[in-house]
């Protein structure tokens, strides 16, 4: 009986032995290569730590990562990948979450992580990779590891500011992945060309899809995202098959024209998630690769990846937001409103999750785990576990989900209940604007909007009005060059008030 990854990993490679597993622009791996150095590194592994171990990786993405991570697994270990691009602070404070007895570095990354003094002891992945496998280790180890047991840890942020540590284990990936590779039709023959950094759950639909599917991912470098012509180049000639990237990623192709330098005519899917998908930007991609198919995915780390899909089937008009779909199987969706009682058609209410992709909780952080993954307070008969996604959604007249805004993100203004995710979609939609960000300055009663775009400020007020009521059109505009992003390629709204109030200071200077 399967039960556990390492079992799908393993059954692929007795399948596919010499199929090229992952790709990076130094090396590749075929399936049998990567359990045979994943076996070596889980044995060395568990002469270091125990069982049920998190064990942190500081290091970019590649061929060896990925080894390294089914290493972690092999010792019965969770794996949680630590970015290179954020700061120590942010690095010690997760490790100490996770108290790690070791992490796991590569030699190009060795001097960085010495200097930020992170506690436990530093192991090298090269070193880990060429250890001897220790069969019978590896075999007591497996004998007893359980599907509840931790996959991974995903770090995410948190309102307090302290990062969340999401728990994944293997019957939430293995419950998850053979449902979405199924209705997406990704099986061996596919490529996947990996845009989302291994800290960001994207990236878990392109592994594991490999691993259950047999299909090979190419990893892009996260440099190409800045550099169009070689982005373009990438997927046209690894033949890409199957996008599953960020909406932030597939809107620098349209607003770089990377399209019109060269079009992947390999590509049968994007599969998109992470934002809105602005219509203006769906079409642009549309137009040049009219053929694909296009899904919208929704949901957050802690339901494993996404709950929702939506398989765009008919034409959208600029302005018009892409539904959320329906659940993927074996997961229910609750629209709950403020007294946690169903909303009807028409109303807008809270996103909750039921069902075995859900996540256990965070990792060390009971406080937070009891206020977002609680009872169904529609059972009252018997436990059952539903994860309150912070989401505000709309159920629509005819029975379509529609994304609002975050509930953090609804404001009073002028006495009126705002979305400020509702001023941000009849912002994208203006002539001239490319991406659209709201924020409240509360100390000031007043919104604010960031665009990026040739679109000055009168000519989006002179749009506005058209759509929106008065009391809903922003107070104040800041135009910038280009969006700034985080690690996960969506919006970074921290960035934008730092540079706003950068600006507003330097003019009261």
């Amino acid at each position: 009986m399967k039960y556990l990854i390492l079992d799908d990993l393993e059954a692929t490679a007795a399948r596919l032995p010499e199929k090229t597993a992952f790709a990076d622009i130094r090396r590749a791996v075929t399936f049998d290569e990567l359990v045979r150095l994943s076996r070596a590194a889980g044995s060395a592994l568990s002469r270091c730590v125990p069982p049920r171990t998190t064990i942190g990786f500081y290091m970019d993405k590649s061929v060896q990562t990925v080894a390294g991570f089914f290493g972690a697994v092999y010792a019965g270990c969770a794996y949680s990948l630590l970015n290179l691009r954020h700061p120590a602070a942010r690095i010690r404070a997760i490790l100490h979450t996770l108290a790690a007895p070791v992490v796991v570095t590569d030699r190009a990354n060795e001097a960085a992580l010495r200097a930020m003094d992170v506690p436990g002891r530093i192991l090298i992945l090269e070193d880990l990779l060429a250890s001897d496998t220790d069969a019978p280790a590896l075999a007591r180890i497996r004998a007893q590891m359980l599907d509840i047991d931790p996959l991974y840890v995903n770090f995410t942020s948190g309102s307090t500011g302290t990062p969340k540590g999401v728990i994944i284990n293997h019957r939430n990936v293995r419950d998850f992945i053979p449902c979405f590779t199924e209705l997406f039709g990704i099986t061996q023959r596919d490529v996947l060309a990996n845009q989302a950094p291994f800290d960001f759950d994207v990236s878990v639909k392109d592994i594991y899809a490999a691993v259950f599917t047999g299909a090979t991912v190419q990893i892009v470098p996260t440099a190409y995202f800045t550099q169009p012509t070689l982005l373009m180049d990438f997927l046209c000639d690894r033949q890409a098959t199957v996008l599953v990237w960020a909406v932030s990623a597939l809107c620098f192709l349209t607003t770089m024209n990377a399209l019109a330098y060269r079009t992947p005519g390999t590509l049968r899917a994007i599969l998109f998630s992470g934002e809105v998908m602005p219509i203006k930007h769906l079409r642009k991609l549309q137009q040049y690769l009219p053929d694909v198919l296009y899904v919208n995915l929704y949901g957050p780390t802690e339901i494993t990846c996404n709950c929702t899909y939506y398989i765009v089937d008919r034409d959208f008009e600029i302005g018009d937001a892409l539904p959320l779909g329906v659940p993927f199987p074996n997961e229910r969706i609750l629209l709950l409103d403020d007294h946690d009682r169903p909303v009807a058609p028409g109303g807008v209410g809270e996103l909750c999750v039921s069902g075995t992709a859900v996540a256990p909780g965070y990792f060390s952080d009971e406080a937070r785990t009891r206020a977002a993954f609680v009872q169904n307070p529609l059972n009252t008969a018997y436990p059952e576990i539903i994860y309150r996604t912070g989401d505000l959604v709309r159920l629509t007249e005819s029975g379509e989900m529609v994304y609002v805004s975050r509930k953090d993100f609804q404001i009073k203004h002028m006495g009126h209940r705002i979305e400020l995710g509702e001023i941000e979609t009849a912002l994208s939609a203006v002539e001239g604007v490319e991406r659209a960000l709201c924020a409240y300055l509360h100390d000031k009663g007043k919104i604010l909007a960031f665009t990026s775009g040739p679109a000055d400020k009168a000519a989006i007020t002179a749009a506005l009005h058209d759509v929106l009521p008065a009391y809903m059109i922003p107070n104040v505009f800041m135009q910038v060059d280009a969006m700034p992003l985080t690690r996960n390629g969506k919006i970074d709204r921290a960035a934008l008030m730092a540079l706003y109030e950068n600006r507003r200071s330097a003019r009261h200077g």
